[in-house]
């Protein structure tokens, strides 16, 4: 099993910054993608971010610009700058891995979930 613990969450001002961090431990072997994910009341769960274990990303149309992801394979973590916030940004934000327990093709994939951290965004 892999334990995933969020930070960083809380309330900020529309157009103000915060930066969430997540770190992995437990039984890692080889993580895949590290992944932001947020969610809101009675909407689907909407990836935020993801970030390869090489540096390639990718972001939600809604963050492009604003939201910049970045790991640390050293260290097993995370992190998601969120700049320029706006009230829709609004939601539990919630950290993601997927990795593989082992380098060959046939490795089991394994997906794990944190608990979530609360952002609220004030207009």
């Amino acid at each position: 099993q892999v334990q995933l613990v969020e930070s960083g969450g809380g309330l900020v001002q529309a157009g103000g910054s915060l930066t969430l961090s997540c770190a992995a431990s437990g039984s890692i072997f080889v993580i895949d993608t590290m992944n932001w994910y947020r969610q809101t009341p009675g909407k689907e769960r909407e990836l935020v971010a993801r970030i390869t274990r090489r540096g390639r990303t990718n972001y939600g149309d809604s963050v492009k610009g604003r939201f910049t992801i970045s790991r640390d394979n050293a260290k097993n973590t995370v992190n998601l700058q969120m700049n320029s916030l706006k009230p829709e940004d609004t939601a539990d934000y919630i950290c993601n891995l997927v990795q593989y327990r082992g380098v060959a093709v046939e490795s089991p994939r394994e997906e794990y979930w944190g608990q979530g951290t609360q952002v609220t965004v004030a207009s």
